[in-house]
């Protein structure tokens, strides 16, 4: 397997981007991964370009709210990935999205499209705003085989949580998802998943809930308990729910490991709108988070993938929005914890989203359908290559 990379930190002519990738063509590659601020791409130019120059390759990503490039993370910018796999075949399958209620179908039509015999890993990208990232997730688990690893994320758009993209090789569009199925015994897929926040308050009851959307916790509307615990900060939510995400807890009141972001409110109904699904007979747990411990989390989800695939590869990061405004200036450091683990032999790309997609435990032996989720304020890392 060979991986070059581009990065184009501004806007710049036709001539000058085509030169910029020419030289991923020399590896020929059959995969490019491409993210990007979403007002780079959304005039078209850019991929009818890509299509032009790499005719042959399936060009797939997303908008974000970040771009990751090496040790780097950037704003405004396009980042290029090309991937020439030796005996991986991939394939390209889409999906529109119809509504945030399509999103569970849209899982299981985007899923049915790919063959299972020789299917090893899935990697999708999906709009980031009108969507159930949780029931997309679902979805696409009920049509897959046992033993496929399902990775990826939800495109941002810097934050604003207005209109975001993805792109295909069909070009881009806002409504669409599209996943790449990867094919062969040769490919090695690691992934790791961890947080970093801090629980704090008590655990309360999920009295009320339909689907992402929570309206009751001990009997009280959720946005009014919410905006109590917010304080000062209740004035400018949604943006301030980022900071302070929900930890998912079963009956026994104990932490499933999984985090959910506040995406919208509902002064009407007193309700908040969640990035995904929440379970209704469990508990919530607000959280918070100090830089420190982010950092920390990045690490550890790096050493969860590096004990899976040891060696050259490639490493794609999708972390969260909500990491990114804890962090501060500091951010460029979780991504720089990342590099150390993995050393120089390792080409790392992603973007900063609004809901991150991979495996639950990434311990051998448990990556399958079943353990693919959606994550919230997570960096997640999934690292390919081949053997």
């Amino acid at each position: 397997m060979r991986v070059l990379q581009i990065h184009l930190p501004v806007a710049r002519e036709p001539a000058h981007i085509r030169a910029a990738l020419a030289p991923l063509q020399a590896i020929e590659p059959q995969l490019l991964l491409v993210f990007f601020a979403a007002e780079r791409l959304a005039d078209g130019a850019f991929t009818a370009l890509l299509a032009e120059v790499f005719p042959g390759a399936l060009r797939i990503g997303c908008s974000t709210a970040g771009e990751i490039v090496g040790e780097e993370v950037c704003e405004g910018s396009i980042v290029v990935t090309a991937v020439h796999f030796d005996a991986t075949t991939v394939r390209e399958v889409t999906t529109e999205l119809a509504c945030m209620a399509d999103s569970g179908a849209a899982g299981e039509r985007l899923a049915a499209q790919l063959p299972g015999e020789g299917l090893r890993a899935v990697l999708v990208f999906a709009q980031g705003v009108a969507i159930n990232g949780s029931a997309l997730v679902a979805g696409m688990s009920r049509q897959l085989p046992p033993g496929v690893a399902v990775s990826g994320g939800l495109a941002g758009d810097g934050g604003a949580f207005s209109r975001t993209w993805v792109l295909s090789s069909q070009g881009v569009a806002e409504h669409r998802v599209v996943a790449v199925g990867l094919y062969g015994q040769a490919l090695r897929v690691g992934h790791g998943s961890f947080g970093g926040w801090e629980p704090f308050g008590p655990a309360r009851k999920v009295t009320r809930c339909e689907n992402n959307v929570l309206y009751e916790l001990d009997g009280e509307p959720a946005l009014d308990i919410y905006k109590r615990y917010l304080g000062e900060y209740a004035r400018d939510l949604p943006a301030s729910g980022l900071l302070f995400p929900f930890s998912m807890a079963d009956k026994d009141r104990s932490s499933v490991g999984l985090i959910r972001t506040i995406l919208g409110v509902d002064e009407a109904s007193g309700s908040l709108i969640l990035a995904g699904e929440i379970d209704p007979d469990g508990y919530l747990k607000l959280m918070h988070a100090n830089p420190n411990a982010l950092v920390d989390g990045a690490q550890r989800a790096a050493e969860m993938a590096r004990a899976m695939v040891p060696g050259e590869a490639l490493a794609i990061l999708v972390s969260c929005v909500g990491r990114k405004l804890v962090l501060g200036g500091r951010v460029d450091e979780e991504v720089e914890a990342v590099a150390d683990v993995f050393g120089r032999n390792c080409t790392l790309t992603g973007f900063y989203s609004y809901g991150e997609i991979s495996p639950f435990n990434a311990a051998p032996g448990a990556v399958g359908p079943d353990s693919c989720r959606l994550h919230n304020q997570t960096m997640t890392i999934t690292l390919l290559t081949e053997v």
